[in-house]
């Protein structure tokens, strides 16, 4: 995919982008492309693969939704929080991300692209719950770990009546059949499922709904998460 392809598919979804965030998304992916000669932030190099598998994938499932925060977990190198930040400049978005090497790139990409209104943590998912309970409108994670794991570590984060976004890919749905104990545990409802699927595969997105403040108990320490996943295998058998 061409810039100009991405930009005509960002039109075609109601997302229209300036001249100005079209340059921020070039010099984005300069700094992706330098940074990761260095250190591993993506399999991804090539300029159009980047356009499709890391922006449009990033955006799109964020079209027309009305939050003013959004917290975004295990981001990496940036996915999908800046491509977010540079489309909606008015949200107020914080990246998540326990590898503090990678926190150096997000910096030198915040102040390279001037983004205002964009913090960036270097801890663990759970930690960084510990003090920001109930804080963000919308909590969205890509690619980080099985749905039953990713919904204990991003649940805690959404205000009652927001959102958790999980972008995932081809195996959302035996995924989400298992996670029904971590909705049950943890105030979650399904509201919708989209499939924003791109020519490099299938893309589908899960929103829930927090129904109530997410009980004490959540997250646990991820070691626990891990041996003892929020999950129910039984539908299998």
């Amino acid at each position: 995919m061409t810039e100009h392809e991405f930009r005509t598919a960002c039109a075609e979804n109601g997302i229209l982008l300036d001249d100005a965030q079209m340059q921020q998304f070039r010099t984005y992916t300069d700094l992706l492309i330098e940074w990761n000669r260095k250190m591993n932030l993506t399999a991804i190099t090539d300029p159009e693969q980047i356009w499709e598998k890391h922006y449009l994938d990033s955006i799109l499932p964020f079209a027309g939704l009305d939050i003013h925060t959004l917290a975004d977990v295990g981001t990496g190198a940036g996915f999908p929080g800046i491509p977010v930040k540079i489309t909606w400049p008015q949200i107020r978005v914080t990246l998540v991300e326990p590898l503090k090497k990678r926190c150096r790139f997000l910096e030198a990409v915040k102040e390279a692209l001037h983004l205002e209104d964009l913090e960036i943590c270097p801890e663990r998912a759970e930690e960084f719950a510990a003090g920001n309970r109930d804080a963000f409108d919308a909590v969205c994670s890509r690619a980080v770990a099985r749905l039953s794991i990713l919904l204990e570590l991003t649940a805690p984060l959404a205000k009652p009546g927001g959102l958790v976004i999980a972008l995932k890919g081809p195996g959302a749905a035996a995924e989400l059949r298992s996670a029904a104990p971590a909705l049950e545990a943890l105030h979650l409802k399904l509201l919708k499922e989209t499939d924003t699927s791109l020519s490099a595969g299938e893309r589908v997105n899960l929103y829930f709904e927090k129904q109530g403040p997410t009980p004490a108990d959540y997250p646990r320490n991820f070691g626990q998460i891990k041996k003892h996943p929020l999950e129910d295998t039984t539908w299998q058998k």
